[in-house]
This record gives structure tokens, C-alpha cells and sequence, in this order.
């Protein structure tokens, strides 16, 4: 993280979203920062000589948001999955075209998804990085992050190889101790656990305890990992409080239950979840559990790192399940469970929390000054602000993001991006998309944008990872009912 601006900074006249645990709303307030902290929230504040000052009126001043899982490495294959399902993903990352991917494609994907992220108002981000073939590549991913006045997350990971070999790599553990002295990147392990009765990732797991990193797994996908997984963690200790569930969609009761009581968090996915397929978007199950939850954008190859866009669909999930099996009952919903404010926290404070950053998530004295403003006065879509959290929720977009603050340090200003170099960043990633394109053939790239339609009886790819031969029904069993249990 780069060093706070100098001089202190004070939002003015905006509707203030703290987050605080009364989630006080200020119609009218202030939030000044100095020397990189929240010093103040109120209205009409007396600051120092020489604050600058930014005004917010007409706006929306919340905490910056946070991104729990995303694969940022490949952000320079924006847009190409568009039309993928989760097994037309797995083969071509896991199986066909993963490898080819160099340490300074790497870097471009993470350089293009920092600055995109930043750009919506995403003031941290966890680099679900699973391509890290090497050490070399994990060194490009990291000097790509620390080349963005962001905050990240790097989560070590490695699709080409077994959890219990990477991890027991004494360059990786040497890697992974350099970084964490250093302390400008937080840092997790990322590997997900098939369910196979031998338990192979036990080794990673007890690494990951003798470093002191936080693991996020991807749980409860469909075709990929079951509930054999989260009983394998239960009964070697492995779960935590630190531990982050992605998707977490295609569980039982029993798993959410372990969940809960071990204290871990879920990060949903729903862009990912609705349209790739691990399952539907578990956002009632995990509150009816009181599992703690944060919001995710998973990968450009479908999505952007846009968390309006984690928010709104999130909302539209959860109240489509609820209609629908209202209907199913000859029934009605007159009252949806799910309400914005909820998701605005979710996209907030929810991720602070997985991250064990009690400073982030909120506007109040003392913690650390990861601060947005929403603000746009040419657009007719920026008033009346009547509903802040349906406002935030349901109408805002990255285009509306007026101001960023990282840190105290500003990095979006009047809707731009600060220190922002797009041309040498556009140069990086068309040089990845030309090094991909001529290493697949041309044929054979337009064929992964355009994927054959189905027929009848395609197989179901039934265990995705390289790196293990083991297979087994339940990951592709049927669900109990529509939504599962």
C-alpha cells in the first residue's frame, strides 16, 4: 500500500452510509480523514487549515467495498467465457489452455483487474490466484497488485497441481514467508478439497497452520465438491473462523451447520452461481444458519469486478427462490426477507469481516480511511436520493462512483482513476491475448468464445482437477428439491 495523501481530506454534505453497528445514516454529514484514518463523522465539522475538501452533496458516502474471491489473473480473457457453463471453464483452465498462461500474463490480468476494481469502488480485493504454476508466476501476481495504490489479497493457488505438492514446495513456503514480513499484501491459501476419503489435502491444511494463512476453498459445487469436503475439514479441525467458503451452493443442512459453528464465512457469487452452474445461490440458507456472509465477482471471463452488479443480482436470486416456491405453495410473498440494506453490508462491512479487518467495512473514528463517494450530477439516474441503500443496491453503477479513497489516499478523483496509466496497461494484456490466440491457433480459439450447443446425452464432467483421479456420485447427485434442502 502506497502512503496517505499529506494534507487531511473532508467529504462534505453527503448522505453518510456508515455501517457502524447502529448503521446510522447521516442525510446531511461529514467524514474527514487525517494521516490516513477516519478522524471524524458528523455534520458540519470543524477540520484543519488546509483540509481539502470534497463535496458530496447529492451524494452517497459509504465504506469502500470489498471483493472476496476473484480470480483476477484472468481478467485479460475478459468477456471470452461469455457463453460457458462451469464444465466448458473447468476444461479450458483446468485441462486444455491453463499452462499457457506466462508469469507476465499473469501480471496483466492482475494489473487490469486491480485498476478495474478500484475504478467501481472496490477498495480491496482477494486474488483467488490459481494460477500460480511456478514462483515465478506468484512473483509477477504480487508485483502486479503492489503496482496499484489498492488494497489485496493474494490467495496462493495452483490448478495444475495437487494442494499437498505445491504447498509442501520449499520455494513456495519461502515465497509466502518474504511477502508476509514484508506486509503490503495480505496473504491466504487457495485450494479446494475433492472429498476423497484419504484426505490428500490434509498436508496443505497443516502448512497453511504452520505459516499462520487463512485458507478459502471453493465448497459446495456442483461437480467439483460436496459435502465429503466440509466433513473432511470438520473432523481433521480444519475449519475456522478464518476459512471462506466460495459459493458454498450445493451443500446440506449438516455442512451449513458446521459452518456455523466452526465461525467460518461464505463468500456468494451470484453472477457466477446463476449463470455457470455450481448452484443456485445459497444467500437464504447461510442466513437462516447465521453464517456470516461477504459478496464476490469469481472472474472477467463472464463478469466484471463490479460489486453494484454482486448486490443487485444477489437481491434478485434470493427473492426469485422466495416467489417462486411461494408459488409452488399456491402461496404469495408479501414481504421479501432479503432487503438492500443487507447486501450493502454484505459488499462492505461482510468482507472486512472474512478478512479479519476489523479497521475496514465501516465509517468510524479510528479505522482506516477505504472511504467511496457516489456522485454523479450529469446523470438523471443520481436523483432523488430518497432510499440510500436502494439507491447503492439498485441504481448506482461504476460510472457513478465519484471518489475513492485508499488508505486516505485518493485514487479515483471527479470519476477518474489517479496515477492510472491505460495505454501501458492496454499494451500488457493485448500482448497476453496475442500470446494465448497464437498458442492455441486461431481455430481453436474462436471455438472456446463460441462453444458447440448440447445434445443429448453430453457426459457430465465429474471430477474437474488435474491433479487427482478420484471421482465419486456425490458430487453430481441429485438435490433434494428444487433449491436443495
Amino acid at each position: 500500500m502506497s502512503t496517505p495523501d499529506a494534507r487531511p481530506l473532508v467529504l462534505r454534505g453527503g448522505t453518510v452510509l456508515t455501517m457502524d453497528d447502529a448503521h446510522t445514516v447521516l442525510p446531511r454529514g461529514d467524514v474527514l480523514v487525517v494521516d490516513g484514518k477516519i478522524a471524524a463523522v458528523g455534520e458540519r465539522l470543524d477540520v484543519p487549515e488546509g483540509t481539502q475538501e470534497v463535496d458530496a452533496t447529492g451524494g452517497v458516502v459509504m465504506p469502500g467495498m470489498v471483493d472476496t474471491h476473484r480470480h483476477m489473473w484472468q481478467t485479460a480473457m475478459r468477456g471470452y467465457g461469455a457463453d460457458w457453463t462451469l464444465t466448458q471453464y473447468f476444461v479450458w483452465y483446468y485441462l486444455e489452455h491453463g499452462k499457457t498462461f506466462r508469469p507476465e500474463d499473469v501480471h496483466a490480468g492482475n494489473l487490469l483487474s486491480a485498476w478495474e476494481g478500484l475504478e467501481a469502488g472496490v477498495t480491496t480485493t482477494v486474488d483467488w490466484s490459481h494460477g500460480l504454476q511456478s514462483v515465478d508466476h506468484a512473483e509477477a501476481a504480487a508485483d502486479a497488485l503492489l503496482a496499484v495504490p489498492g488494497r489485496f489479497v493474494l490467495a496462493y493457488g495452483n490448478i495444475q497441481a495437487g494442494p499437498w505438492e505445491w504447498t509442501a514446495d520449499p520455494a513456495v513456503q519461502a515465497f509466502l514467508k518474504r511477502r508476509a514480513d514484508e506486509g503490503k499484501l495480505g496473504l491466504q491459501l487457495a485450494f479446494d478439497v475433492t472429498g476423497d476419503p484419504a484426505f490428500p489435502e490434509k498436508a496443505a491444511f497443516e502448512v497453511a497452520r504452520e505459516l499462520g494463512l487463512p485458507v478459502t476453498t471453493h465448497a459446495g459445487v456442483w461437480g467439483a465438491t460436496s459435502d465429503a469436503s466440509i466433513q473432511l475439514m470438520h473432523d481433521a479441525g480444519f475449519m475456522t473462523p478464518e476459512t471462506v467458503y466460495v459459493h458454498a451452493a450445493s451443500l446440506s443442512t449438516d455442512s451449513y451447520h458446521r459452518i456455523a459453528a466452526s465461525g467460518g464465512s461464505v463468500s456468494v457469487s451470484t453472477e457466477s452461481e446463476q449463470s455457470a452452474g455450481q448452484g443456485y445461490p445459497p444467500t437464504w440458507q447461510v442466513r437462516k444458519h447465521g453464517i456470516p456472509v461477504s459478496l464476490s465477482m469469481d472472474t472477467s471471463v463472464w463478469w466484471s469486478a463490479d460489486l453494484f452488479s454482486a448486490m443487485r443480482t444477489t437481491l434478485g436470486a434470493d427473492r426469485s427462490r422466495e416467489h417462486l416456491e411461494a408459488h409452488v405453495e399456491g402461496n404469495t410473498v408479501t414481504q421479501v426477507h432479503l432487503r438492500a440494506e443487507q447486501v450493502v453490508e454484505w459488499a462492505t462491512r461482510g468482507g472486512a469481516r472474512a478478512l479479519g479487518r476489523d479497521d475496514l467495512g465501516s465509517l468510524e473514528p479510528g479505522k482506516t480511511a477505504d472511504v467511496v463517494l457516489i456522485k454523479n450530477d450529469a446523470s438523471p439516474v443520481s436523483f432523488p436520493l430518497l432510499n440510500p441503500y436502494g439507491h447503492v443496491a439498485f441504481q448506482a453503477q461504476r460510472g457513478d462512483v465519484h471518489t475513492v479513497l485508499v488508505g486516505g489516499r485518493v485514487v479515483k478523483s471527479d470519476g477518474r482513476l489517479v496515477g492510472y496509466d491505460g495505454a501501458a496497461v492496454r499494451s500488457a494484456v493485448e500482448s497476453t491475448v496475442e500470446h494465448l490466440r497464437g498458442a492455441m491457433g486461431e481455430e481453436t480459439w474462436q471455438a472456446g468464445m463460441n462453444p458447440a450447443m448440447p445434445e443429448d446425452g453430453d457426459d457430465v464432467l465429474d471430477n474437474p482437477y488435474t491433479y487427482t483421479d478420484y471421482k465419486s456420485e456425490d458430487t453430481h447427485g441429485a438435490r433434494g428439491s428444487l433449491f436443495g434442502d
